[in-house]
């Protein structure tokens, strides 16, 4: 269900909730309302007329968001890795691909005229298995203070969103990206994600026990949307 406010279109989905929530999501701005059931249009138009200013400041913010430009893998190029700047060496041998830290540089090791499809792929398993040597510690550090306990976790190339749960098999998924940003975010993600298992809805009760488990996660998620979005245009 939609309906408009001039040039802004907001998506409406009624559940079995208490409250109407309001949300605005990257990278566009796209409006959502989530209401409870049995309110009527009319009165979700007034909420969110009432709300039509700090949507509009919300929608701005996204679009000023700085952007990462397309990476092209070539020499001196930034990349980050846990929210530290690198710039990237490309070495050619003939031998397996390799990626190595050393002070601020990325050292990329390809074999000769390793094509830039390639490059994007070698690097993009060398993101994946950052994640996979840190992501179990943090699932075991936050399944003893959520209380839940985690079948598996994947880490995919996510474009709408930086985590994932499946609450029957209680498995997570973590967005390929998030080696890029700081340790910090990640660790947000997990808890975010951990505590889904508890408690599928953002409703106040997912608020008030990721306040109870992680009281500063709010300035973790603004740093998160604060850093650069990836080159490619998020769908829903």
């Amino acid at each position: 269900m939609q309906f408009k406010l001039g040039d802004i279109v907001v998506d409406v989905v009624q559940k079995d909730i208490k409250n109407i929530h309001l949300s605005v999501h990257p990278p566009a701005g796209k409006v959502r309302i989530a209401a409870p059931v049995r309110m009527d249009l009319d009165t979700i138009r007034v909420f969110a007329i009432t709300k039509l200013a700090w949507i509009k400041s919300q929608q701005k913010k996204l679009r000023e968001q700085e952007r990462e430009t397309p990476r092209e893998y070539l020499d001196r190029e930034s990349h980050y890795v846990w929210g530290k700047r690198y710039l990237l060496k490309l070495v050619e041998k003939d031998a397996a691909p390799t990626v190595e830290l050393k002070h601020n540089k990325m050292i990329l090791q390809l074999r000769p005229a390793a094509s830039h499809e390639k490059r994007q792929e070698v690097l993009d398993a060398w993101y994946r298995e950052q994640l996979k040597e840190v992501v179990p510690a943090l699932i075991a550090k936050w399944e003893k203070l959520v209380g839940v306990k985690v079948g598996k976790f994947f880490v995919q190339k996510m474009k709408t969103k930086w985590g994932s749960c499946s609450p029957g098999p209680k498995n997570i998924r973590i967005n390929t990206d998030l080696a890029k940003k700081p340790l910090q975010c990640l660790e947000y993600i997990v808890a975010h994600e951990l505590t889904h298992l508890l408690e599928r809805r953002h409703n106040d009760h997912f608020t008030a026990l990721m306040d109870a488990y992680m009281p500063q996660w709010r300035q973790y998620r603004e740093l998160l949307n604060k850093l650069p979005l990836a080159h490619q245009e998020w769908g829903y």
